[in-house]
């Protein structure tokens, strides 16, 4: 089975996962944390306690799904689409 096939998300979740990702990193590094480590934490062990609670930052990126997010960052990074 491919994985990739069946977590291909649309434009809108695309968007919002943006959106999303935004409102943590500023959430993360308001609080003086290091943003991009705490979301690879987050990413990799799926444990939200690498996502503060401030703004609502745990909450919001708990609504992503963790699978599709990582291929979009990885399709956005070998600038795929």
């Amino acid at each position: 089975m491919n994985s990739e096939k069946s977590i291909s998300p649309s434009q809108e979740e695309t968007a919002d996962a943006k959106t999303v990702l935004q409102e943590v990193y500023n959430a993360l590094n308001e609080k003086g944390y290091n943003p991009i480590g705490q979301i690879v934490g987050y990413l990799l062990s799926e444990d939200p306690t690498y996502i503060t609670n401030c703004n609502n930052a745990r909450a919001l990126i708990r609504k992503i799904d963790r699978d599709a997010l990582m291929c979009e960052l990885v399709k956005c990074y070998l600038d795929l689409e």
